[in-house]
């Protein structure tokens, strides 16, 4: 299948963008990419480590670099990192040219799958409120998203049809 725009899943970490990412690339053959993992893999350390060593400023600098060259790319599914969206460069690039999808749940779901985790730099010295306050900040800009996917519930594969309906229609219409 070739697709008119790139598909794109934001969300708070935790909110399955890579898991519905890689199942929907495959469902369409089409290319996916996981913008943490395109960055770890190019400065061969994962995420934490680069806050950690590089610091917040040095990531998301080099997230919107990564980022802005993969939205070039035709044809693909992309996962952006739960703080790629905030970038108003970013944002701008995917709400003009790309159909993207926000994955949402319950603040009690996101914080239950994301504290105490090790790989989310962000979580690792936050408390419960700190999360909730965060997801709160987050949905704000979530919310500009072409749709709100609301999770809580659902199979993944539930998801992915629902993904795909979404996508279905909206590409019968343009």
């Amino acid at each position: 299948m070739k697709l008119k725009k790139n598909i794109v899943f934001l969300g708070m970490m935790g909110s399955g963008k890579t898991s519905l990412g890689i199942l929907f690339s495959k469902k369409f053959n089409l290319d996916f990419f996981d913008i943490d993992r395109v960055i770890e893999n190019k400065m061969n350390m994962k995420v934490s480590k680069i806050f950690e060593i590089k610091g917040e400023d040095f990531f998301r600098k080099l997230e919107e670099k990564t980022t802005l060259e993969i939205l070039k790319k035709k044809n693909i599914v992309i996962s952006l990192g739960g703080g790629g969206f905030l970038n108003r460069h970013i944002r701008k690039v995917i709400i003009n040219n790309h159909i993207s999808f926000w994955l949402n749940w319950k603040n009690q779901t996101l914080i239950d799958r994301i504290k105490n985790s090790s790989k989310r730099p962000i979580a690792i010295k936050s408390s419960e409120i700190e999360l909730l306050n965060l997801i709160k900040k987050r949905s704000h800009i979530y919310s500009k998203a072409m749709y709100k996917i609301d999770c809580e519930n659902q199979t993944k594969k539930e998801l992915i049809d629902k993904l795909t309906n979404i996508y279905e229609t909206k590409k019968n219409n343009n």
